[in-house]
């Protein structure tokens, strides 16, 4: 019989403090979420006094109500589901078949090729350069400006890579060749189907990229037809910014007025950020199994 191991007091301490700060860690984390809810249904002029800190005080959904009627908005989400789609998609091409053929011992020029791919992951041209060579290519103020200069990162390649060179077996896709199957059927039937922890893990790093993105919006499109959400909730940010520095140069009537737009500008600001969010909570609970595992890719080796 197996008796259990008695923990030691230092071994209770440890247990006590690790309890200790991940209960701060939730607290810290959990604290502006529940308050970015409460906000988007509290009458704003408690959330500008700081009245509501926590929980809803004088509930109003006046906020999601303009955001339901906001035509630009729904445009805006329209064009950031389009751009995260097609963009994670590309992401996937690219980025899969550079790390499953770095990663095969018999592909020449393999460890030339991964230092070419370092030496961008710390060097590039910048901002203008960037922005010149996508202006030649014609991409300016469309959708491929914003998802093929970000076709692949380099860091999830390595990571891709150390997934495929540890995670599938060698010996699997030798009997696979010598069965006469090609490179490229072996890796569409065999190692992809068995790549499914690493592909969730890089599509929700990539997606949450491409959902999140605006700086690239701002720089490449001129038709606010083609803005992604975040780029319309910039918009509604700084109109917000430039109301409340206004309202101090103005005679009451009009500063009045002003703060009034300011205080509808706050709520509808929660309310999209609501809005914005909650597709990626709503998807990670299914990617989170693949996700753990993905994570955990190189960290033990046997």
């Amino acid at each position: 019989m197996i008796s259990a191991v008695k923990e030691t007091k230092r071994d209770k301490l440890f247990l006590i403090c690790n309890y200790i700060f991940v209960f701060l860690a939730f607290v810290i984390v959990l604290y502006p979420l529940i308050y970015i809810v409460s906000a988007s249904v509290s009458d704003p002029k408690y959330v500008g006094s700081g009245e509501m800190w926590l929980w809803p005080k004088g509930i109003t959904f006046e906020g999601y109500q303009r955001v339901f009627e906001n035509s630009a908005i729904w445009r805006g989400y329209r064009n950031t589901i389009l751009y995260t789609v097609v963009g994670t998609l590309i992401n996937l091409i690219v980025t899969l078949p550079a790390a499953y053929a770095l990663s095969r011992k018999d592909f020449v020029g393999r460890n030339f090729f991964m230092g070419m791919f370092m030496v961008t992951m710390f060097f590039g041209g910048g901002l203008v350069p960037t922005y010149l060579l996508v202006k030649e290519l014609g991409m300016i103020n469309t959708m491929w400006a914003l998802v093929i200069p970000s076709a692949a990162s380099i860091w999830n390649i390595v990571v891709s890579r150390t997934f495929f060179q540890t995670s599938i077996p060698k010996e699997l896709q030798e009997a696979a060749q010598m069965d006469g199957c090609t490179n490229m059927r072996l890796f569409i039937k065999i190692i992809v189907p068995l790549s499914m922890p690493i592909i969730a893990v890089m599509s929700l790093f990539y997606g949450v990229g491409h959902w999140n993105s605006y700086f690239s919006a701002l720089i490449y499109l001129n038709d606010s037809a083609q803005y992604p959400l975040q780029l319309v909730l910039r918009q509604i940010l700084v109109l917000q910014e430039m109301s409340a520095q206004g309202s101090g140069m103005m005679d009451a009537s009009t500063a009045s007025a002003l703060n009034n737009k300011a205080e509808i500008a706050a709520l509808v600001k929660y309310a999209v950020i609501i809005v914005a969010t909650l597709p990626v909570i709503v998807v990670y609970p299914f990617l989170q199994r693949y996700f753990v595992q993905g994570v955990m890719i190189g960290s033990v080796k046997g």
